[in-house]
């Protein structure tokens, strides 16, 4: 079956680092780009960082500088590295492709 399955959340302190993963179906994996969402306490969902098949990656302003996308072709995972975080980071974050869905990661930055 399709799945979509993240890790790599947990608790750190502001100014430290995480790195999520997300590793997909080989038929979503291989045919999508792959995206990261997040969802804080009473936000609505806004997209984090994508990348494409090729390797083509975007980013959304608020972590542009601070966070890095990328994907192992061979283990079917997308990486997220995120550095210098801020409380404001706070959310649980989801990878996407397709219409296809994890269950999410909770991400806290707290001090």
């Amino acid at each position: 079956q399709v799945q979509l399955v993240e890790s790599g959340g947990g608790l750190v302190r502001p100014g430290g680092s995480l790195r999520l993963s997300c590793t997909a179906s080989r038929s979503i994996f291989s045919r999508y780009a792959i995206n990261w969402y997040r969802q804080a306490p009473g936000k609505q969902r806004e997209l984090v960082a994508a990348i494409t098949g090729g390797g083509t990656t975007s980013y959304a302003d608020s972590v542009k500088g601070r966070f890095t996308i990328s994907r192992d072709n061979a283990k079917n995972t997308v990486y997220l590295q995120m550095n210098s975080l801020k409380p404001e980071d706070t959310a649980v974050y989801y990878c996407n492709g397709m219409t296809y869905w994890g269950q999410g990661t909770q991400v806290t930055v707290s001090s």
